[in-house]
């Protein structure tokens, strides 16, 4: 198969529990195959069984670094979009207590098309991306919704060599189908000519 995001070609990876994974051999993502993807229905009732509860203080915590990082960064008067926001808009929740306002986006639970027809000063994803079955198409969709400067604010958990795939948890949720590295990250910086993009942890962030 093609690689989703970068259409170059792929190879083996790894087969775990009968779901097979491939690596592309220029950005070097890691793919499940198209096989082993779950339905649309499928897909809805595993995100509801997410644990997004706004009130959450382990939830909170655990997208704080996100919250600290647009709080330092972007002016309260900036227009937002919360996209792939679940059940559970958490980071939006925390920021609209200080005075942000952010709107919501999901094609499962808050299918707002019409929030796609504007552009934002930044953008939130959080842990979405790994979920992204066109993720070339998806981030050209998100390139475009930001304004110029604009700031795509990325959570996932990056993949490294250093990692044990067979024992990693992130692959084990059904609904996970690409996980990113730094060469991925950087690729998507490159090809969709964003100006840059700051890699820490579990964050990345993305300047159109």
């Amino acid at each position: 198969m093609r690689c989703s995001l970068c259409k170059s070609a792929t190879e083996n990876f790894q087969v775990f529990k009968d779901r097979e994974y491939l690596q592309c051999i220029n950005c070097r993502a890691i793919l499940l195959s198209p096989a082993s993807y779950l339905s649309p229905q499928e897909e809805k009732f595993r995100y509801r069984l997410h644990n997004n509860d706004i009130n959450d203080p382990g939830y909170i915590n655990f997208v704080r670094p996100v919250i600290d990082k647009i709080r330092s960064e972007i002016p309260k008067n900036s227009r937002g979009l919360d996209f792939g926001c679940g059940t559970g808009p958490v980071i939006a929740s925390e920021l609209a207590k200080t005075g942000f306002d952010i709107k919501l986006y999901d094609p499962y639970f808050q299918p707002n098309h019409k929030l796609l027809d504007k552009q934002y000063d930044f953008i939130i994803c959080c842990e979405v991306m790994e979920h992204f079955q066109k993720p070339f198409e998806e981030f050209s969709l998100l390139k475009s919704l930001l304004n110029s400067g604009g700031k795509l604010y990325c959570k996932t958990e990056v993949w490294t060599g250093a990692i044990d795939f067979n024992s990693w948890h992130y692959k084990n949720d059904l609904t996970h189908v690409i996980f990113y590295n730094r060469e991925s990250l950087l690729w998507i910086c490159e090809n969709l000519k964003f100006s840059s993009v700051e890699i820490l942890d579990e964050l990345m962030v993305f300047t159109n």
